[in-house]
């Protein structure tokens, strides 16, 4: 039996709640800990939260509003943002996050995720990975929010993040995300059988039926998305929403 996690991730901006779209253009949405609240009512089993600045601007994790996030969170929380030493991690994990997500720090220090998986267990270590597909050629993975493109295929720096100690991978498609154009279930596919770690999808999903491609075509573990979990509708109004949990526990188990 495994276990399919569908799963918010919501991303940050100097304490702001904001959405991209393709990485750019960061629109304001509201107050992370009122949609973290209702997340709590509406019974979601995790939750991610990224902050879009730290790292680029060469900031440690803002402990003291991750630590006001741990408290209100009645589910297990990841955060990304930032984290740059085996210090940071362990604070972290003092404060109530549950998982950290590495993305910079990949690049930057690859020791950090094997340090921080040797001290607290693989599974408390996600690499995240930003992939786009340039006009030419196959699809490569950026650094640096998608600013900078490395050499690596997102196949290749999965298996290197495996290798290294993570627990899991966030696969995100830089042209996908915040698309509502649903996920790329090929680069999913061929990702998940390229490692024995469960890996994330995120970037594109628009409906329930795209979290459901990305877990039984793609092979996915878990979904993840913002967009459709902070608007109404494409081009409409945020209304912090979630799938119900009659759809939810159809999915989360599968033979």
């Amino acid at each position: 039996m495994l276990r399919r996690g569908v799963m918010p991730c919501l991303l940050l901006d100097d304490e702001s709640l904001v959405k991209t779209v393709k990485f750019k253009s960061p629109a304001y949405v509201g107050d992370p800990f009122n949609a973290i609240r209702i997340f709590n009512e509406l019974e979601v089993d995790e939750l991610i939260l990224l902050d879009i600045r730290a790292s680029e601007n060469k900031e440690a994790p803002n402990f003291e509003f991750i630590h006001k996030a741990a408290r209100e969170c009645f589910m297990p929380l990841t955060y990304g943002g930032g984290i740059s030493s085996l210090g940071h991690a362990e604070r972290l994990f003092t404060l109530g996050v549950e998982k950290v997500s590495l993305n910079k720090a990949l690049f930057n220090d690859p020791n950090l995720i094997t340090n921080i998986s040797n001290k607290f267990g693989s599974q408390a270590v996600i690499a995240s990975i930003d992939y786009n597909k340039p006009l030419f050629g196959g699809p490569v993975v950026y650094s640096d929010r998608g600013q900078n493109k490395t050499k690596y295929s997102p196949i290749e720096w999965a298996q290197k993040a495996e290798d290294l100690g993570a627990g899991e991978i966030l696969l995100t498609s830089i042209k996908q995300e915040g698309t509502w154009d649903g996920y790329d279930i090929d680069m999913i596919s061929a990702v998940t059988e390229a490692v024995s770690i469960p890996v994330i999808a995120n970037g594109g999903a628009g409906n329930n039926s795209d979290l459901k491609s990305g877990l039984f075509e793609g092979g996915a573990s878990g979904v993840s998305a913002g967009s459709m979990f902070v608007f109404q509708k494409k081009g409409m109004g945020v209304l912090v929403n979630f799938p119900p949990q009659k759809f939810i526990e159809e999915i989360i188990v599968a033979n």
